[in-house]
């Protein structure tokens, strides 16, 4: 959201006068304002490498939704205000910002192959969740040493690898470690614990970077970061009967 901020104090010049500038300095007739795309002009007010595609109508006329990863914004179409919140319903009272962030958050997630995940599943599970962690961050272990009764309650979890000390960082190597050893949840139980790993121990190709960069895009901003199976984002540590409760409830309100 910061760097569209940023951005958004560029100067502008709408498509439709640069065009007929140009047009009249080559002596041609100014193109039709049906064969321009109105979002194109608008680009100059996001930060570089945005797309015409990050750029929908919203529910309000007159107003583009911007959707970055899971980061949405608004802008009116004629490029002269940016609005920064959430957009309601009145009549149903939904947050229809949230319900795109939710869509944004699943489709991304779902994209990431079980594969490139550690994964502690009971038998038959009633819940899945997608949980961005750091090894040594204190409330993802408190959550980890409690995954053993979140199976028993039917919830499957899935890690994903959100060193919050970023690159070249301890955190971050420790998570490397883990990813190439040959059993990756006991490993990840052990550096949860605060056991010393063998961090010599590497591989031809981990999913750190990659789970890292994703985290940022769906707005995680610490950790334990929870992501429900229908895209619900819920940050930070509940201890387990009351993490199951709340899955319970955000079903419930997405009826």
């Amino acid at each position: 959201m910061l760097r569209i901020l940023a951005a958004f104090t560029l100067a502008v010049c709408t498509a439709g006068l640069c065009a007929r500038a140009a047009a009249a300095d080559q002596g041609q007739s100014p193109p039709s304002p049906q064969a321009a795309d109105p979002r194109a002009a608008l680009l100059k007010r996001l930060p570089a490498g945005s797309k015409v595609d990050d750029l929908r109508p919203s529910p309000i006329p007159g107003i583009y939704e911007i959707v970055q990863g899971a980061e949405v914004s608004y802008l009116t179409a004629d490029g002269k205000y940016f609005i920064d919140g959430n957009l309601y319903d009145m009549d149903s009272r939904e947050n229809l910002t949230e319900v795109v962030r939710t869509r944004a958050r699943l489709a991304m997630i779902s994209a990431v192959p079980e594969s490139q995940m550690v994964i502690f599943s009971p038998k038959n599970p009633l819940y899945t969740i997608t949980v961005f962690t750091d090894v040594d961050c204190a409330y993802c272990r408190q959550l980890h040493s409690e995954i053993a009764e979140l199976n028993r309650l039917g919830v499957r979890v899935r890690y994903m690898f959100f060193p919050r000390t970023g690159p070249n960082t301890d955190s971050w190597k420790k998570a490397e470690v883990v990813w190439c050893s040959a059993n990756r949840n006991e490993a990840l139980t052990r550096a949860k614990s605060g056991a010393q790993l063998d961090m010599t121990k590497t591989c031809a190709a981990t999913p750190v970077a990659r789970e890292y960069a994703l985290g940022q895009s769906i707005g995680v901003r610490g950790t334990p970061a929870i992501v429900t199976e229908r895209g619900d984002l819920i940050s930070g540590y509940m201890p387990s009967r009351e993490l199951v409760q709340q899955i319970k409830d955000l079903q419930l309100a997405k009826r």
